[in-house]
């Protein structure tokens, strides 16, 4: 199961690096930044305007761990979408990388032998499934992670598969992603693992994720695309 506990695993070296890059070279800006981070804590500084630039900019030796590259990834897509909420950025950064290692985002957890290439496929299997169990849970939550996963993150793929096939669009993924976030905000476990808060935000404000996490993938992870749907997407 994916938690929002990215922040809590970053380590003193994801620190150095941050006030490294937001300094830019300069040695009195960085001993200021890390003064900052001694007086106010990590979060002001994870905060900064300009760090995901400025992360991207580094020509160093030293680069973001996948920790801190991804929080800082969608917290500051979340921010500029108007979204502050960073225990959801916590949970979309966890999820971002949960579902970047291999074929996990076609499985409800790591270990299972079903895979779901298609959203049909899930909400046909939570029709008639124990509401109560776990199974039941994990799939309303897969319901949430993978739409915004796909039409988040991979909009052209989206796009292309409605133009040759006849496939879905994104206000389809957004309303089945609401839907998943907001059954998996009300099952019981989802109160045991104290995640409830976190579904219910992200049911809440789903268009607004998925248009985050599109602008993402546009300016960070596929800069180099170019499509008519990215140009529509941008104007």
């Amino acid at each position: 199961m994916i938690l929002a506990n990215v922040r809590g695993r970053l380590r003193a070296s994801d620190f150095r690096l941050v006030a490294l890059a937001l300094a830019r070279g300069d040695v009195g800006g960085r001993a200021r930044y890390e003064r900052l981070l001694l007086e106010d804590g990590p979060d002001r500084l994870l905060d900064e305007p300009g760090l995901l630039e400025a992360l991207l900019a580094l020509r160093t030796l030293a680069v973001p761990s996948p920790l801190l590259f991804a929080y800082v990834a969608v917290r500051h897509a979340l921010l500029a979408a108007g979204v502050d909420d960073r225990e959801l950025a916590e949970y979309l950064a966890a999820l971002v990388l949960e579902f970047g290692d291999h074929d996990r985002h076609t499985r409800i957890r790591r270990a299972d032998d079903e895979r779901y290439a298609y959203l049909v496929d899930l909400v046909a299997d939570l029709t008639g499934l124990d509401d109560t169990g776990e199974r039941g849970f994990l799939l309303r939550v897969h319901l949430g992670n993978y739409s915004l996963w796909l039409a988040g993150l991979f909009p052209d793929y989206v796009a292309a598969r409605r133009s040759r096939r006849g496939g879905p669009d994104l206000p389809y993924y957004d309303e089945l992603g609401r839907q998943g976030y907001q059954l998996a905000s009300e099952h019981r476990l989802a109160e045991r693992f104290g995640v409830a808060g976190i579904y219910r935000a992200a049911a809440e404000r789903f268009p607004t994720l998925r248009v985050a996490f599109n602008r993402l993938s546009d300016t960070v992870f596929f800069p180099n695309v170019s499509t008519p749907d990215k140009i529509l997407r941008n104007l």
